[in-house]
């Protein structure tokens, strides 16, 4: 049984919802504001917290960096939102999925499956290492030649995967599926954007690569670049 919190200000999609969300036999609660999610989020710690976007009484990205904050609740996105802008900017800030209205219920319930699968009763693999780049995935740190490298969620998540691969060539639909959570498509403008972003962070440009070589239509490929395999 899974305990989840609607943070939705629409009365009829909220009831909607829960009703549907209830009869599958998870429970359900919600609110209508920000600030009502925010404190039904630290009162009730719900197993997965859906949240619109579109909040009366503030923006619902500072309420995905406010619940971020305070506790690791996997949050999934509902809105009506469907620029590419927005959903950077959503999964940048904490949200674990991002799902544009309008939506059925088992779309939903598959959803809340996945992220579930993703955040929960994960094991916290080694340390990675390639050459002087150090990745801890429990720690979520990353060090280049001992020195702390601070990244954005996604850009740590971009190199966990890449680690996670080593020498060998991660395509940009790969990155949009296991970073973005995106497998049927998007905007290869994200990819780059955040590659260049990681890039600048390690010291380097595709122009003069050390650990991070793009594969030109294909996607990019992490290296140590002393050689060693």
């Amino acid at each position: 049984m899974t305990s989840i919190l609607i943070v939705e200000d629409d009365q009829s999609i909220r009831d909607a919802l829960r009703r549907s969300l209830a009869d599958r036999g998870h429970v359900v609660s919600v609110a209508a504001t920000g600030m009502g999610g925010l404190e039904a989020t630290l009162r009730e710690q719900p197993d997965v917290v859906l949240l619109d976007l579109g909040l009366p009484d503030m923006d619902g990205l500072t309420l995905i960096a406010m619940i971020r904050a305070a506790v690791p609740v996997p949050i999934l996105v509902i809105t009506a939102q469907d620029d590419d802008p927005t959903i950077v900017r959503s999964l940048d800030a904490g949200a674990d999925d991002y799902v544009v209205k309008p939506f059925g219920s088992e779309q939903i319930e598959a959803r809340i499956r996945a992220v579930l699968r993703r955040t929960t009763n994960e094991a916290t693999p080694e340390p990675y290492t390639v050459g002087e780049l150090r990745l801890d995935p429990g720690a979520r740190t990353v060090t280049l030649a001992g020195a702390a490298v601070e990244l954005s969620r996604k850009e740590f998540d971009m190199l966990h995967l890449l680690c996670r691969h080593v020498g060998q060539v991660v395509t940009r639909r790969e990155l949009l599926a296991e970073v973005w959570q995106q497998p049927y498509g998007g905007s290869d403008r994200t990819v780059d954007v955040h590659l260049s972003w990681l890039r600048r962070k390690l010291g380097e440009s595709a122009a003069q690569p050390r650990y991070l070589h793009s594969v030109r239509g294909v996607g990019v490929r992490l290296v140590d670049p002393s050689g060693r395999t």
